[in-house]
């Protein structure tokens, strides 16, 4: 495979990926709908960050003991569960009934950077998914950790553009988002898809 159908499969393939919903996608949505466009875009920020760090493990090696250490993909694994599980319950059994004057404004409220960041860092399953699929797509003879941190970000890119498109998405519906009930049942849905996450990736098996 030359360069260019390398990169262009790439391409071609995490498009398909970022565009499948999944909890980046959920974290997105809610925190545009409910905390306006400044806060999910840090979110998505921070998503994207993830996966870099993600892919510099790749490059330089974690990854590949995640792969193949049973102790060290369980320890990473029930740690993002946890943590998602925590994010989870606080919005099911504390959704909020209006935004803060800070929040309402756009301006930093909850980190959601750090939480966006956080999430990815603590799913192993994103370590795995590069350990599998990036080699894939790097032609033999290329020099792997430039390889490796080019295609990751291409998939960041990527993913920011989806991000911006959800976040756009919402703009029209801003008012109606806003509205104590929608504010309420978008923390409890998050919330619940969170903890179904949690759960799903507790379970999960390499």
């Amino acid at each position: 495979m030359s360069i260019t159908d390398s990169l262009i499969a790439f391409t071609f393939a995490a498009t398909l990926l970022t565009l499948t919903p999944g909890l980046d996608t959920a974290l997105v949505l809610r925190t545009a709908a409910v905390e306006g466009r400044q806060q999910a875009f840090r979110a998505a920020l921070g998503i994207n960050a993830g996966c870099l760090l993600w892919g510099a493990a790749v490059a330089f090696g974690l990854g590949a003991l995640i792969a193949v250490s049973e102790l060290a993909f369980n320890i990473l694994k029930y740690c993002g569960a946890a943590y998602l599980c925590w994010l989870g319950l606080n919005m099911l059994l504390r959704p909020r009934s209006a935004l803060s004057p800070v929040e309402a404004d756009g301006k930093p409220g909850a980190n959601w950077f750090l939480k966006g960041m956080a999430g990815n860092v603590l799913n192993p399953k994103v370590g795995i998914f590069y350990v599998s699929f990036l080699p894939q797509f790097i032609p033999q003879g290329q020099p792997l950790i430039a390889w490796t941190f080019g295609l990751v970000s291409i998939h960041v890119v990527i993913g920011l553009i989806w991000s911006i498109v959800l976040i756009g998405a919402t703009r029209p519906l801003a008012g109606v988002l806003r509205r104590e009930s929608v504010i309420k049942w978008m923390d409890r849905t998050t919330g619940l898809i969170f903890v179904l996450f949690a759960a799903r990736l507790a379970l999960s098996k390499r």
